[in-house]
């Protein structure tokens, strides 16, 4: 039987009022609100793990890819200070979101949301304002799975964000070395399983490579893992000791909620 790609693989962070086809959510303890679908691709911890990864300076250039809703880039903004994001989504309908986050989070001024596909052309990525080789930092949540190896959701949102075509993450990486500056770093969240496929795609194009391993429990193995690395460096990959997410409870343990809910940066070199 083919693994489910549905909501208990991604669930949501907070939940919030709801009304239509949106509901407003929560994140970093109330410090960031987001709308987002009710049904369809919606922003989990995920995000939050991801952006609290990015080794982002105050006024250094970032650049999310598949940013959705926005989650991730808000986060990012929260815990560092006059840094300046672009968020890049293939869903316009997303984008717009995207902006009206940024708008209901007052950060119009340090974030920007672009609609546009990683595969177009230089030029035509250019002429959306997405210059190469420009950006300090570049980070993604691509789709964990390929199509045909899992049962995908029917839902067409949720669907994309999560299953993508054999050689997909391959285009992920290309555009994001792209846009990332010499010495840049680029940072991903992705499924443990997946290692083997995400080291492949980045061999060649990111080195120094650090892997941290993200347990759902102590003595479990890990669900998720985040990998960061440096454009065109030859340093070799390291391992780092993983982080556990819920004590024996099922409550977050210390560090996982000093990320998720105060907003907290992995520790430098993870």
């Amino acid at each position: 039987m083919m693994p489910d790609t549905g909501c208990s693989d991604r669930p949501p962070l907070a939940g919030g009022r709801t009304g239509g086809a949106h509901s407003d959510d929560g994140f970093l303890s109330g410090r960031i609100t987001v709308r987002q679908p009710r049904r369809g691709n919606r922003a989990s911890i995920d995000a939050v793990l991801l952006a609290a990864a990015v080794p982002a300076g105050p006024g250094q250039s970032v650049l999310e890819a598949g940013a959705g809703s926005g989650v991730a880039a808000l986060c990012l903004a929260s815990r560092v200070a006059d840094t300046r994001i672009v968020c890049v989504d293939a869903d316009r309908a997303l984008c717009e979101l995207a902006r009206e986050n940024i708008a209901l989070n007052a950060m119009d001024d340090r974030i920007t949301a672009v609609a546009a596909d990683i595969t177009a052309s230089a030029a035509d990525l250019a002429a959306a304002g997405l210059a190469g080789n420009t950006f300090a930092h570049v980070f993604a949540n691509p789709p964990y799975f390929e199509a045909g190896t899992v049962r995908a959701s029917p839902n067409a949102a949720k669907r994309a964000a999560a299953v993508g075509e054999r050689g997909d993450l391959d285009k992920w990486i290309r555009f994001l070395v792209r846009m990332a500056a010499p010495g840049g770093t680029v940072t991903l969240i992705y499924r443990a399983e997946g290692l083997a496929r995400l080291l492949a795609a980045l061999d060649g194009r990111f080195g120094a490579l650090r892997v941290l391993a993200l347990h759902p429990k102590a003595g479990r193995p890990a669900n998720r893992i985040i990998v960061q690395g440096i454009k065109a460096s030859r340093a070799p990959l390291s391992i780092l000791p993983g982080l556990v997410l819920h004590d024996g409870d099922g409550g977050y343990t210390a560090q996982a909620a000093a990320i998720l809910r105060d907003g907290a940066p992995l520790a430098p070199g993870f």
